[in-house]
């Protein structure tokens, strides 16, 4: 039904596109707040997340699901290379550090 309506109305591209924003904006807090508590660590989940999501990718048959799926599985993939980066921001403090964390900044 969804799907009719989207053909019929020809905005299943501006559904992709607004959708695809949303979440490449959503990976931005999930960045911050991943590098603030779990450090660098965290870019092994973002993996995980990223393979998982291009499994799902492959795996449904909805085209729009399907390209979501894969847009969530590139911008964790791509918040790998953020979390190093945010780590480098905080040490330049331009966020703040994880006081409970403070020993994990001071080896590098």
């Amino acid at each position: 039904m969804i799907s009719e309506f989207l053909s019929q109305w020809h905005i299943s591209g501006l559904l992709v596109g607004l959708l695809t924003f949303l979440i490449i904006g959503l990976f931005h807090p999930l960045v911050i707040k991943g590098e603030y508590y779990f450090g660098i660590r965290c870019r092994w989940a973002f993996l995980v997340f990223g393979i998982v999501m291009c499994v799902v990718s492959v795996a449904v048959d909805n085209q729009i699901v399907s390209i979501l799926a894969g847009v969530v599985a590139f911008s964790s993939f791509w918040s790998i290379k953020e979390v190093g980066e945010q780590r480098q921001r905080v040490l330049k403090g331009w966020f703040p550090m994880n006081p409970r964390r403070k020993a994990d900044y001071e080896t590098d």
